[in-house]
């Protein structure tokens, strides 16, 4: 098969963020490349230009393609033939960046691929949401988790009916990495994310509850109409919150659960999701991602598991498997599922083809704001004593 037809080359990948010390810039550099559709060519590893051209030769970037900052990096790339220069730009950066770098790579032409969440507040994800609106290139947000082929079955599975009308969802994300003051020492991946001027409003609930209510969104496909929150900062001196419980309204009447915590002692990434239908309810769990738990009154309870090949899987979640069954998959292949989904978007748009902007298998700009408008109204509800807030949005992905 032709690479990224009808383009038959590879796509040219440049990244902001990732310099030392970065978790999930190194994240995004291997699952992009994962089947190899994809090579980075230029980066701004860092806000430093030295520490950025320290980043460089990890990433396999040539110092003539390593920039000093984001600017640099989509001026340089702009002036270059468009042969030559990059195709997407990849935003790893902390949340109060995205806006800024995410804007000015979608005025300046360029594919946006962007960490969640997708900005620092709702206000700037309406504006980023217009810009993209305006132009024509292809956004993602990566939310990855949906890219696991027991999430794609699962969600395939309830819009096919399997599990009749959906009553409730359930969906927890529990660490414990920050029980402590993690951020006295040092700790740049703790820094960041407890400061209100670089997460923005919410801390663990900004950070990971956004995976989780996202997840249910994705899976269930259910509107969201209103919430009730309450959000607790449970260490001494943490600014913001590192424990919460929302309570969800959906507009055809099921009720959502998400609970976050960072504070948990011995959790690691326990991101669990359960779903309640008339006709069965669901179980999946991302530190045992290759399973899928169905349930239905009466009747033995069944695990469906990544076998393709045996007929059990349905078309997106065989299609997102790469392993034959009892070989793991994890969280790269996630991720790299997630991109190989924006990579055929680019294809179709560098070809001059039609590509789909709302109803994509990736989460994208319509998610990032619905996800904006979640965090902002559990800290408003939550500052409320936990009074319930609107949470439908007209621009959300139906």
């Amino acid at each position: 098969m032709a690479l990224n037809p009808p383009l038959n080359r590879k796509l040219r990948m440049g990244l902001v963020g990732g310099g030392p010390g970065s978790l999930i810039g190194p994240v995004h550099g291997i699952a992009a490349e994962f089947e190899h559709r994809c090579t980075m060519v230029a980066g701004a590893f860092s806000s430093n230009p030295e520490r950025s051209r320290q980043a460089a030769p990890s990433y396999g970037v040539d110092e003539s393609r390593t920039y000093g900052s984001y600017e640099a990096l989509l001026d340089g790339e702009s002036r270059l033939p468009e042969g030559e220069r990059i195709d997407f730009l990849s935003i790893a950066t902390p949340n109060h960046t995205h806006f800024e770098i995410a804007k000015a790579a979608v005025e300046a032409g360029f594919n946006v691929v962007c960490d969640k969440p997708l900005t620092l507040d709702l206000a700037e994800a309406e504006a980023l949401l217009e810009t993209v609106e305006n132009s024509d290139v292809v956004f993602a947000l990566t939310h990855n988790y949906t890219g696991y082929p027991m999430i794609r079955q699962a969600r395939e599975m309830i819009q096919a009916g399997e599990f009749g009308k959906i009553n409730a969802t359930r969906c927890q994300y529990i660490q414990g990495w920050l029980a402590d003051t993690s951020e006295d020492d040092n700790g740049t991946l703790a820094a960041w994310r407890t400061d209100p001027a670089k997460s923005g409003a919410a801390g663990t609930f900004g950070d990971i509850a956004t995976h989780a209510f996202q997840l249910g969104r994705y899976v269930t496909g259910a509107l969201p109409e209103s919430v009730s929150c309450h959000l607790k900062t449970f260490v001494p001196g943490r600014q913001l919150d590192d424990y919460g419980t929302a309570v969800i309204r959906y507009q055809e009447g099921a009720l959502g659960i998400v609970t976050a915590s960072q504070v948990t002692h011995g959790r690691e990434n326990d991101l669990e999701l359960e779903v309640d239908g008339t006709l069965g309810s669901l179980k999946w769990r991302q530190e045992s991602p290759n399973e899928l738990v169905v349930r239905r009154k009466g009747q033995p309870h069944q695990i469906y598991t990544r076998s393709p090949g045996t007929g059990t899987m349905t078309p997106l979640a065989e299609a997102s498997s790469r392993l034959p069954a009892g070989h793991p998959e994890g969280f790269y292949e996630a991720f790299a599922n997630l991109y190989n989904a924006v990579f055929d978007d680019i294809a179709r748009r560098a070809s001059g083809s039609p590509f789909e902007r709302r109803d994509t298998v990736y989460p994208n700009v319509y998610d990032g704001v619905e996800g904006m408008m979640f965090i902002e109204q559990c800290v408003a509800s939550s500052e409320s004593d936990a009074a319930w807030m609107p949470l439908s949005y007209p621009a959300a992905r139906q």
